[in-house]
């Protein structure tokens, strides 16, 4: 039987108290309990504790611990089941805390996935430039359930796609670049992909947009990728098949074959 011989707060934790027991060998530093579990056991000076209630106590505050650690873990940002158990496991904290903590904020409301799912989506399409596939496939990397995100990505309709990339489209167009018009397209569009749009949506927005490019900047294009192509082939070639070469170089990077045929025209 161990009796407690002095209660201490602590000096950088106001809410935890270091507890002095007394084994028969004198005084000693023990544990220490947070703040509401020594008022709930009514731990004071002179009281006696066995071997069990120690052990009890010494339990009930490594839960406790557990349990602050995932309120600051939540007080950055809103987080799925998955993100939080895979978090206190990484802190080494005992499974069976981790599993009760969790079903304490499933009960408190302060874990929901079907929460989290509708609030990660509305902030990734105001900030990030993100279609539901992408985010789809980020919501279940975090542990969220296909159901419940297909249910949250309902609030993305194909109308708010289509608008999120015309607006990109119509910034992306104004950008520089060395491309042919077509390779231009196809470029933004396999970026779209990325960004996790279907092509069905993607083709609908690019018919909204007028991504064409003026005849001087097609020249202007067709002339730097030339000057490329001619290069690589160079002296490789007679001046036939050279030509064919450049040819086919020019039409597979989506030139048209009459602005191809006036390059070879003007620039030999």
């Amino acid at each position: 039987m161990a009796v407690i011989t002095k209660i201490q707060v602590q000096q950088r934790n106001k809410s935890r108290y270091n507890i002095f027991l007394n084994r028969g060998k004198g005084e000693e530093y023990a544990f220490s309990v947070d703040e509401d579990i020594l008022i709930k056991r009514g731990l004071k000076k002179g009281m006696e504790l066995n071997e069990e209630s120690l052990i009890q106590l010494i339990d009930e505050d490594e839960k406790k611990k557990t349990y602050y650690l995932a309120i600051n873990y939540l007080s950055y940002r809103m987080r799925s089941i998955e993100e939080m158990r895979v978090y206190l496991y990484k802190k080494e904290k005992d499974q069976r805390h981790i599993d009760e903590v969790i079903e304490e904020l499933l009960e408190q409301g302060l874990l929901n996935d079907q929460e989290f799912a509708h609030a990660y989506i509305r902030s990734k399409q105001l900030t990030l430039m993100k279609g539901p596939l992408k985010l789809k496939q980020e919501l279940l990397q975090k542990g969220v359930k296909d159901v419940v995100i297909d249910g949250a990505l309902e609030q993305f309709q194909k109308k708010d796609q289509i608008h999120s990339i015309i607006k990109w489209l119509e910034k992306q167009k104004m950008r520089s670049n060395k491309l042919s018009n077509q390779a231009f397209i196809d470029k933004l569009s396999n970026q779209l992909q990325t960004k996790g749009f279907s092509r069905e949506v993607i083709n609908e927005a690019l018919r909204e947009v007028d991504m064409s490019n003026e005849n001087e900047v097609e020249w202007e294009s067709i002339c730097f990728q030339g000057e490329k192509v001619k290069k690589k082939y160079a002296e490789k070639y007679s001046d036939w098949e050279f030509k064919q070469r450049v040819k086919q170089a020019l039409y597979r990077k989506g030139f048209s074959l009459a602005l191809i045929d006036r390059y070879l025209n003007e620039t030999n």
